[in-house]
């Protein structure tokens, strides 16, 4: 079960009717936007597992003060 072009223009029409040009055009940029998203999350998380360091912008890192590390290397000489 195959569409023609016919079949297609058929039911984008009914698409255009129901949700107005309008919609279908935020609709869209909302999806390109999401995949958009998706791809840049899945190059990041690639990037992260080539280097492993621990990154600045990390929120477990900026937050930690000076005292916090001391305690953390102090804990693992034990």
């Amino acid at each position: 079960m195959s569409f023609g072009i016919t079949e297609l223009l058929v039911i984008l029409a009914i698409v255009v009717l129901l949700f107005g040009t309008g919609k279908l055009k935020s609709m869209g940029s909302d999806l390109g936007s999401a995949i958009k998203g998706f791809r840049s999350a899945m190059s990041n998380e690639d990037k992260e597992k080539d280097n492993p360091k621990l990154k600045a912008d990390d929120p477990e890192v900026k937050n930690v003060t000076p005292e916090q590390t001391r305690e953390k290397a102090e804990a693992h000489k034990d």
